[in-house]
This record gives structure tokens, sequence and C-alpha cells, in this order.
């Protein structure tokens, strides 16, 4: 694995260095750093304005962190990760690049490895080693053959797709109730799941974050159509956005959180253009690997 950042900017390498520092400090068992993505690869964006669908965006490459541990963080994860970002980020400005972490066991990680998990071999192949206590190796990365993506995928689409459809429907039931705040938990649920779906098709990696934001963002790395289900280009737009966000939370915690049967009304319409554009990619990624299938047997039986 590569472990120069020299070819990034003075700023970039210091930016970092202080990560490495605040895993270090905070994670005793961490045994790698790696950093993969747009910054690994040298294609990283530092601010770029876009318009796609009449809505103006901003959008600045993460830094894409994987932490290796000696063992699982469990519960721990999040509360670490927070700290970790929170701390990297006092006092800097809004245009300051954000890390983002992900934290896997060693061992979990070789298994990984072993199986050909594209999202973990794509790490190691394309990803810069930040960090690393010399305590363990890596395994060989197996390569998986377009059809086992393509099943893995497949799978993958099924179980979260389904689940989406299931709790959108529910919310419907729950709304016709007069539910509102339970209505907006399972939709949120909704969008979570078929947010999810989208990275488990084109990397096969489950993110494990709630955060709709979150999620959204690594979406755009597969398709900018979603940017016309959320554009938040009116305060209305925005705060719709915030209510389903706050939903998976204080729905279920705050009882003075408040949903309207209007907030549902506006909301299932855009989870619905949701579901048909998670569809949509989706299924063109799976005629990708079915073509990138076709032509490794063609590849095959044509040196024989």
């Amino acid at each position: 694995m590569k472990t120069s950042i020299d070819f990034l900017p003075k700023r970039k390498q210091a930016d970092l260095r202080e990560l490495v520092a605040l895993a270090r400090e905070e994670i005793k068992d961490v045994v790698m750093i790696i950093l993969f993505g747009s910054y690994a690869k040298n294609k990283f964006v530092d601010c770029d304005v876009t318009h796609d669908f009449g809505i103006t965006e901003f959008y600045i490459s993460d830094y894409d962190l994987l932490f290796v541990t000696k063992r699982r963080l469990g519960g721990k994860e999040s509360t670490v990760v927070s700290q970790i970002r929170e701390e990297f980020l006092k006092g800097k400005d809004e245009f300051q690049t954000s890390p983002q972490i992900i934290t896997e066991s060693i061992k979990l990680l070789n298994n990984e490895l072993s199986e050909g998990h594209c999202f973990y071999v794509d790490i190691v192949n394309e990803g810069i080693l930040l960090y690393d206590s010399g305590e363990y190796t890596l395994e060989t990365p197996r390569e998986l053959k377009y059809s086992e993506i393509k099943d893995k995928a497949h799978k993958y689409y099924e179980r979260y797709y389904k689940a989406a459809y299931r709790f959108l429907e529910v919310t419907k039931m729950t709304a016709s109730k007069d539910w509102y705040v339970e209505a907006s938990f399972v939709l949120h649920q909704s969008t979570e799941y078929l947010l999810k779906a989208i990275p488990l098709v084109y990397i096969l990696y489950r993110y494990k974050e709630h955060d709709l934001e979150f999620l959204l963002e690594k979406c755009k790395l597969h398709t900018l159509e979603l940017a016309r289900v959320f554009p938040r280009n009116t305060p209305e737009e925005k705060r719709l956005f915030e209510l389903l966000q706050r939903a998976y939370v204080e729905a279920r915690y705050n009882d003075e959180f408040v949903v309207t049967k209007e907030d549902i009304d506006a909301l299932v319409p855009k989870i619905e253009l949701l579901r048909g554009i998670v569809e949509k990619v989706c299924k063109e990624r799976f005629y990708y690997y079915r073509q990138k299938d076709n032509e490794s047997l063609d590849e095959k039986y044509s040196t024989n």
C-alpha cells in the first residue's frame, strides 16, 4: 500500500497529520489508519459549485478515513468518531474539509479482504497508509468475479428496496390514523433504507449512519439525480428535510416534537420520487455488472 501524501497541498497534509494524532489519542487500540477515496486518488474537490436540475449546490470532498482497530469499538464507535470530528473542526470555517470516518476491527477487515469485498479491496489497492503500528498484516485481497458482485448487489437491493417500500406503506397507514409523529419516524426509515441501497449496489458497503445528510453525500458519488428529491433551495424545503432528519431521534424521545398532516403530505411524494430514482440507478448498475460479466466470459473463451 502507498504511504506518501507528498502530492497533496501542505495544508491538506497538515490536516491529515492532525487527524492521525487525534485518532491515536482517542482510540488506544487503533493499529492502522488508511486514507481512501478522492484524496488518496488525488481527485479531490476543494469547493465546487454545481447547478443540477436547476438547483445550486456546493460540493467539497471529504477526507475518507478507515480506522483499523484491534477489536470492534461496538457501541463506543459513534461517540469516538463524533469526538474526533468535533475536535478537528473546532475553530475552523464552513469550507474546512470534513473527515468521514469508518472503523473496522483488523479481524473483520482481513475477513472481508479474503472474501473479495469490493469496498475494502479498493481501499487497500487505492488507499494510502497514514499510520501503521506494525502489529498486524493485511490479507491478500481476492478478486471477485462480476457475476459474484452482481449476485451480492442484487441480494442487498432486494432486501433494502423492499424494506423501504414496506416502511413507506406503513407511513401512509400510520398517517391515516393521524399519528403524524410516528409516521415521520417510519418515513425516515424508508428514506434511510433507500439511501443505503445505492452504495450497497455500487460498492457492496452498508454505511452504519442514520444521518440522511451523510447518506445523501455518499450517494452523490454514484448519482446526482437525488438533488431533485431534497433541493433545499427555499426555507420550506430546508425545514422539511430537517424535520425528516430529526425524526429518527425526536419522534421517539422528544414529547414536544411536532409533525403535521401537511408535513407528511409534502414528504411522502418526495420519498416516492426517491424510490423511483433508486430503482433506476440500481438497475443501471446491474446492467453494468452483466455487461462486464459477459466481457469477462468472452475474453475467457477467446483465450482458450
